[in-house]
């Protein structure tokens, strides 16, 4: 992976979006073989200065400066013969082709006009043996995990021979073993030459792999240094201003006789197969398990988005047989889906329509909507979750925290019995975090069964009552308030079925 680094430096930048100034005067500097940080909270402008440097974004004022030569990046083809290449929060790749073309789009290997598809798989072969992936070559990525297609993100990057890379939230959807292998290849880009801006909510990531850290607050630089005097603490003092306290609320645990909400009895279909778990009333359970461990897959298909193969799903005593999520919906069943971009939200829609997505018949009368209704009733919701944009603003002018929130607005405008959380805070800073850690203890303190789909250990364990790890599509173990802890979920997750003394169906249902 050797090759020769460049100095990017970044002078008075600044950039406004209507009224919205999100840069003022940055100035920051990336050394060659050096890995620079970027952090602040959702809207601060770490992702608006990724674009700059890549080439999709031009600054109202400033420049951009490479080996101390001044610039022009009117495009990412500009960025890209300049040796930087982006590897953007939101997945840009094309589900129809397979991984090797996707990671070799726009520089194929060719001879008279035709590609050559031997060679082009031997390169793909070597990058990956290079970052050590393993991702299928041959399927389409859209038939891939959101693990695997962010790895064809990166592999992709790296087929450009690219000098600089801007990362740009990178391991937002990799497992912990997969983030790990993400950061060895980081540091092994930086040992051979090339630098790195890192845009990272996790501040432990930050920590472990950058030389140098610049936060951002409302658009401005507020501090600037090597990582080695920095911590988690003071980065985050820094980015709210202030210190965060406490970084999850208290929870109550339910009377032992409250009732079952929801209930799946020897559920299988794609991905999982005999889970049985349960999920009282104002009870938070989480669900926690390795990436690929069949966790979404169960979600969605207790919410009718996914098929099902076997058993039943039960909510609050009766038999859920729903076809669609809309089905489940009308019985009091809602999902947060995993990503908010392909899932959850219609980004050129306003606040208010993204809102009443889920209540369309509440606000409709002879099949049209009545718009003060839909916009009062969204407002009251957004009020509730602390989105002070307008209502008619479209979904896509809030930061990332924002968005989520949003998601939660419409959650909770149907009041449902039960809600299904799948990541709910991936991609939003440490202050939007505790936001929605809030909103989800707050609504099962009203009675609300919430079942969590959480790759973060300390999410799980800060908010969950009780955990049930999957490994492999099966249960694998319950653990109750007494035995939580992140070795014991992490044993559960990783144990061989030999280890387990049975198989995996042996396992017996999860009881409250």
């Amino acid at each position: 992976m050797d090759a020769t680094g460049i100095e990017l430096r970044v002078e008075g930048i600044s950039k406004q979006f209507g009224e919205t100034r999100a840069l003022s005067d940055v100035s920051l500097s990336v050394l060659p073989g050096s890995v620079h940080a970027l952090v602040g909270e959702n809207g601060a402008g770490k992702s608006t200065l990724g674009r700059i440097v890549a080439g999709v974004l031009a600054p109202d004022s400033g420049r951009v400066l490479i080996d101390g030569r001044p610039v022009e990046l009117g495009s990412p083809k500009d960025a890209l013969a300049l040796g930087i290449a982006t590897i953007a929060q939101e997945l840009a790749l094309v589900p129809t082709l397979d991984a090797t073309a996707n990671v070799l789009l726009g520089v194929e290997h060719s001879r008279f006009g035709l590609l050559q598809g031997s060679s082009m798989r031997r390169r793909y072969a070597t990058l990956a043996a290079s970052a050590g992936f393993s991702v299928p070559s041959g399927r389409p990525v859209g038939a891939l995990s959101v693990a695997q297609q962010q790895q064809v993100e990166i592999l992709r990057a790296l087929s450009r021979d690219a000098r600089l890379i801007v990362m740009d939230e990178p391991s937002a959807r990799l497992s912990g073993a997969e983030t790990e292998k993400l950061h060895a290849v980081i540091r092994e880009l930086s040992a051979g030459g090339r630098s790195v801006l890192l845009i990272s909510h996790f501040l432990d990531e930050v920590l472990a792999v950058a030389d140098q850290v610049t936060v951002l607050r409302d658009g401005r630089v507020v501090s600037q240094g090597p990582t080695a005097g920095a911590s988690a603490a003071s980065l985050i003092e820094a980015m709210l201003g202030r210190t965060l306290g406490a970084q999850f609320p208290e929870r109550r645990l339910p009377p032992p006789d409250t009732p079952v909400v929801l209930e799946t009895i020897d559920l299988s279909g794609p991905g999982f197969e005999g889970v049985s778990l349960n999920v009282r009333a104002g009870e938070i359970v989480g669900l926690a398990g390795l990436v690929g461990a069949g966790r979404s897959e169960l979600g969605r298909a207790i919410v009718g988005a996914a098929p099902v193969s076997g058993g039943e799903v039960r909510l609050a005593g009766q038999a859920l047989r729903a076809r669609s999520p809309r089905d489940a919906l009308r019985r009091g069943l809602l999902m947060i889906p995993e990503s908010r971009r392909e899932q959850g939200l219609l980004y050129l829609r306003s606040l208010s329509e993204n809102v009443s997505l889920s209540s369309l018949e509440r606000f409709s009368r002879m099949g049209l909507i009545r718009g003060a209704s839909e916009r009062r009733a969204a407002g009251r919701m957004l009020e509730r979750v602390a989105v002070s944009a307008s209502p008619r603003a479209p979904v896509a002018t809030l930061s990332g925290g924002n968005q989520q929130k949003v998601l939660f607005a419409r959650a909770m405008l149907p009041v449902p019995r039960a809600l299904i959380a799948d990541e709910p805070t991936r991609g939003v800073d440490v202050g939007a975090k505790r936001a929605i850690y809030d909103l989800l203890v707050q609504l099962a303190g009203e009675g609300m069964a919430i079942l969590l789909i959480s790759s973060e250990m300390e999410e799980i364990l800060g908010l969950a009552h009780r955990v049930v790890v999957m490994r492999a599509g099966r249960l694998a173990a319950e653990l109750g308030p007494a035995e939580m802890s992140e070795q014991a979920i992490l044993k559960a997750a990783f144990e061989t079925q030999a280890e387990a003394g049975g198989s995996a169906g042996d396992v017996p249902a999860v009881q409250a």
